[in-house]
């Protein structure tokens, strides 16, 4: 009963992730990704994700493409 809850919980926010994913894509123009990240989803556009790999936020070895290969939902 508790793993339906908690699916249930995770199938709301999702939705509302690839909502606000959408909706900040046809305002600005730019490709957004929903991403797990520190336990909880996040709506991130693909310009930041590329500054945190320069960066090296992400273990060495990651590059854009894993990561957008692991996203959740990519917006066109």
């Amino acid at each position: 009963m508790i793993q339906l809850i908690k699916k249930i919980i995770f199938a709301w926010k999702y939705k509302r992730a690839v909502k606000k994913a959408n909706n900040l894509s046809k305002l600005t123009g730019l490709r957004y990704f929903v991403i797990y990240m520190n336990g909880s989803l996040k709506v991130v556009p693909k310009m930041v994700i590329k500054e945190m790999v320069n960066r090296h936020r992400f273990r060495k070895g990651v590059r854009m493409a894993d990561i957008e290969k692991r996203a959740l939902f990519v917006t066109k």
